[in-house]
């Protein structure tokens, strides 16, 4: 356990190294990774995502979905944090503070809180846990397909539709070509391939992260050829830390009340709180390059989300050790 536990926080910490070498080769080699650069990131971009997608939806255990549609309180919760609690605290917060932050960076407070949950995180967690795994694996699924469709649409409702908007119908059509289909597709070949797939697991999930890291290296490049970060400054980034910080307080204290209040057992109060405070990086980077697609601020769009995942991996990596603790106690103690 103690081995396992190393090499995941090794894997964490080369991809969060990965990220900030992201940034700093897109500050110093912008036009490289810059749509029409050499690299070619539109179409790398493309085949990355389709590819991430279908190994999701092949690895993506469909038995264990139907296992985790019981307790529909637990579900309603979960996606109503997830689509409904997060954009009003942004509302609140764009009344409170929306005149004093960059509208960019505002943008990209919005887009995180528009996001749908992570799976992998979310359920590797609940089971540390002692959670409803089975729920939690339901409930981040269902989050991460409801989020092809809600999150465009909330976006759309910031930013506007039609001309210097989101074009919502072709945004839509791109997402499901990109993002929906190759799901649909690994779901079909999950009972031919499925079990050849889980032996290099290892593997495909380093496909994810490096395809992840590429989305934000252009995303970077992008923006600092727009001269969007020469606009802003540094202190773009302590309100990004703080706000960031802010929301997950706030977000986490919200759902552990909500699930005492709706009497959840700790199984049930485990997955509620891991997957309704949870945001998908993975999801988040590649929807944000159809839906924001053009836009120069794409960088400063995706800061948020950038900073929330590592935050509420060690933060909720903590709640899971004291979870784990007082639920063993609990344990002893009945036994005693």
């Amino acid at each position: 356990m103690q081995l396992l536990n190393q090499l995941k926080r090794l894997v964490t910490d080369w991809f969060l190294c990965g990220m900030v070498l992201a940034t700093v080769l897109a500050y110093f080699f912008p036009g490289f990774g810059a749509h029409g650069g050499a690299m070619h990131a539109e179409l790398v971009v493309n085949v990355g995502v389709f590819v991430v997608f279908f190994l999701h939806g092949i690895n993506l255990s469909s038995e264990q979905i139907r296992h985790g549609m019981k307790n529909w309180k637990l579900h309603a919760m979960v996606q109503g944090f997830t689509f409904i609690v997060f954009p009003l605290i942004w509302l609140f917060a764009y009344f409170v503070l929306g005149q004093r932050i960059s509208p960019a960076l505002m943008l990209g407070f919005f887009y995180l809180c528009a996001l749908p949950s992570t799976i992998s995180s979310s359920v590797a967690l609940t089971g540390s846990a002692f959670g409803n795994v089975p729920a939690a694996i339901l409930n981040a699924s269902l989050s991460s397909v409801l989020g092809i469709f809600i999150t465009p649409w909330l976006c759309s409702l910031v930013v506007g539709s039609g001309a210097g908007g989101i074009d919502l119908g072709p945004t839509l059509l791109s997402l499901c070509l990109m993002l929906l289909l190759p799901l649909v597709l690994g779901q079909l070949l999950r009972p031919l391939l499925g079990k050849w797939f889980a032996r290099y697991k290892r593997y495909t999930s380093v496909i994810d992260k490096v395809v992840i890291l590429l989305l934000v290296y252009a995303a970077f490049c992008d923006s600092m050829v727009s001269g969007l970060w020469q606009q802003q400054g540094d202190g773009v980034l302590v309100t990004a830390f703080a706000g960031v910080a802010l929301l997950l307080a706030v977000i986490l204290f919200l759902t552990t009340r909500t699930g005492r209040l709706l009497g959840f057992n700790h199984a049930d109060h485990v997955a509620a709180v891991f997957c309704a405070t949870k945001k998908s990086l993975a999801a988040g980077a590649p929807m944000a390059a159809l839906i924001f697609q053009g836009n120069g601020a794409l960088g400063l769009i995706l800061l948020p989300i950038m900073i929330y995942h590592p935050l509420q991996l060690i933060v909720c990596s903590v709640m899971a050790e004291g979870y784990s603790h007082r639920f063993k106690s609990a344990q002893v103690a009945a036994t005693a």
